[in-house]
C-alpha cells in the first residue's frame, strides 16, 4: 500500500502534466533533424505537424461537405462511391515510401540538417491535409443531407483514414533523421530529447522533496 497521501498523489500527476505538456502532441523530437515536422507554439510548447493538419483537413472538411450539401444538388452515386474508393486506394500508399526512406542509408549527414523525416509540410500537405480534408469533406455532406450515396462514400472514407492509421501505428515512428545524426540514437546524449529530460529531472527533484516531507 503507498504511504504517500492521497493529495500529494494528486498534486504529483498535475505536476507532470504539467512538465510535459509542452512536448505531449509533438510526436517527434525536438532538435533541429525535425525541425520540418514540428509546429512551434509560442516559447518552447512544439506539436505534431502532421496531426495539426489531419485535424485542421477534417474540421475544414466536414464545414466545406455541409456548405456543399447545403448549395449544391445531391452527389451523383458513382461520383460519391469513386471519390471514398479514391480515398481508400491512395491514403495507405503513401505510407510504406516513409519506411523505404527510413531503411535508405542517404541521410543527410549534418547536426543542422534534415534528412528524410524533416521534408515537413509539402509532404504533409499530400499525405495528411488533403486526405482529411477529402474524408472530411464526404462525412460532412453525409451527416448534412443523407443520401445513400452520400453515406458509402463517408464510410469508405472513414474505413481508407483507419486504414492508413492502423498502418501508420504498425510502421511505427520515422526516425530517418536520426540515422545520421552523429549524437547516436535517441538516448541521453540525444539534443532532440534534452528538453524533455531536463524537465523529468526537475520534476523528480521536487517530487522527490514532497514526498520525503509527506512520509517522514
Amino acid at each position: 500500500m503507498s504511504r504517500i497521501p492521497p493529495d500529494l498523489a494528486r498534486r504529483l500527476d498535475r505536476l507532470a502534466r504539467r512538465a510535459h505538456a509542452f512536448h505531449r502532441f509533438a510526436h517527434h523530437p525536438l532538435c533541429g533533424r525535425y525541425r520540418g515536422e514540428v509546429v512551434p507554439l509560442g516559447r518552447r510548447a512544439r506539436v505534431c505537424l502532421g496531426c495539426t493538419l489531419g485535424t485542421a483537413g477534417l474540421a475544414a472538411g466536414l464545414a466545406l461537405g455541409a456548405l456543399l450539401a447545403a448549395r449544391l444538388a445531391p452527389l451523383p452515386g458513382p461520383a460519391a462511391l469513386g471519390g471514398g474508393a479514391l480515398l481508400l486506394l491512395a491514403v495507405p500508399l503513401v505510407l510504406p515510401a516513409r519506411r523505404a526512406a527510413a531503411e535508405s542509408p542517404n541521410v543527410n549527414q549534418s547536426t543542422g540538417g534534415s534528412g528524410p523525416a524533416g521534408r515537413g509540410a509539402p509532404a504533409k500537405l499530400l499525405t495528411r491535409l488533403l486526405p482529411a480534408l477529402g474524408a472530411g469533406a464526404l462525412c460532412g455532406q453525409a451527416l448534412a443531407a443523407p443520401s445513400p450515396a452520400r453515406a458509402a462514400a463517408a464510410g469508405l472514407a472513414a474505413a481508407a483514414l483507419a486504414w492508413a492509421w492502423g498502418r501508420y501505428r504498425r510502421r511505427g515512428p520515422d526516425r530517418a533523421a536520426c540515422i545520421g545524426c552523429p549524437e547516436g540514437p535517441p538516448g541521453s546524449r540525444c539534443p532532440g530529447w534534452a528538453p524533455v529530460a531536463r524537465r523529468e529531472r526537475a520534476l523528480s527533484r521536487l517530487a522527490g522533496r514532497w514526498i520525503a516531507r509527506a512520509i517522514r
